[in-house]
């Protein structure tokens, strides 16, 4: 399987990135790693990727952020002691200067085929809306102890940290339309930086192309997913990606005229 999907079949407005969707590790790698899979795919972004399928353009990285975290900055993208990863045990050895330049050689490459990509867009469409999607834990302390609090963890955390002012209306947008939908039977809860405010992918973008085009950094919380036993409800899985499909209207037309 390659390291990320690239599908761009037309220029669409709004694309969607996956980056944390992966769990692959390249041999080397995997014969280091200390933690077993189950850990690892607790601190990845499982299924996010089939979010991001969804939209006609996107892009989904297949492999795990424990190989290269692509939403880091490139001097944080390689996890080398347990301080970078929630304080896990991850190598059963140091890595390698060679192991950790291979790494860092895959988190060049795919900005340059991202910023290729996202060129592409501008010079076709005028711009681009990205969702940058991932998704966070909230029953850290186990699957027998109650989530945590939901005052504090809204299903759909909009990180706004790095968006210029000019792009804060497609904010307001994507909020209200994502209101409007519900979840389980209920108004979806949505809200701004709660949790996160978004970090690398979101930043690069709105830095680099903040001109024309913005980035959204949508955390979702995973009660489309059992986060300790790794099993996936399909129904709610579905409910945020009709969510976030029903947005997209509202984002191109209030970014035509921003």
């Amino acid at each position: 399987m390659p390291f990320a999907s690239f599908v761009l079949p037309a220029p669409n407005l709004v694309l969607a990135t996956a980056v944390h969707n992966g769990h692959d590790l390249r041999p080397d790698l995997a014969d280091l790693i200390e933690i077993p899979a189950s850990t690892r795919l607790r601190e990845e972004d499982p299924h996010t990727g089939a979010l991001a399928s969804r939209f006609a353009s996107n892009v989904v990285v297949h492999r795990s952020r424990f190989e290269v975290d692509l939403n880091r900055e490139r001097e944080m993208a390689v996890y080398d002691s347990s301080q970078d990863a929630w304080g896990l045990d991850l190598w059963r050895e140091p890595l390698a200067d060679e192991a950790i330049a291979e790494s860092l050689a895959l988190y060049d490459r795919f900005y340059a085929e991202l910023a290729a990509a996202l060129d592409r867009l501008v010079a076709e469409r005028g711009g681009f809306v990205l969702y940058d999607i991932h998704s966070y834990n909230h029953r850290r302390n186990g699957p027998a102890v109650e989530p945590d609090p939901p005052e504090e963890n809204p299903v759909v955390n909009l990180g706004t940290g790095s968006l210029p002012e000019r792009w804060k209306p497609v904010a307001d947008i994507f909020v209200e339309e994502m209101r409007k939908t519900t979840f389980d039977g209920v108004a979806l809860d949505v809200r701004r930086n709660v949790r996160f405010q978004g970090r690398q992918v979101a930043r690069w973008v709105n830095e680099n192309y903040g001109e024309s085009s913005c980035a959204l950094a949508i955390e979702l919380k995973k009660v489309y997913m059992d986060e300790w036993t790794g099993e996936v409800f399909p129904d709610r899985l579905r409910q945020l990606g009709d969510a976030l499909l029903s947005s997209v209207d509202g984002v191109e037309r209030v970014w035509a005229r921003a």
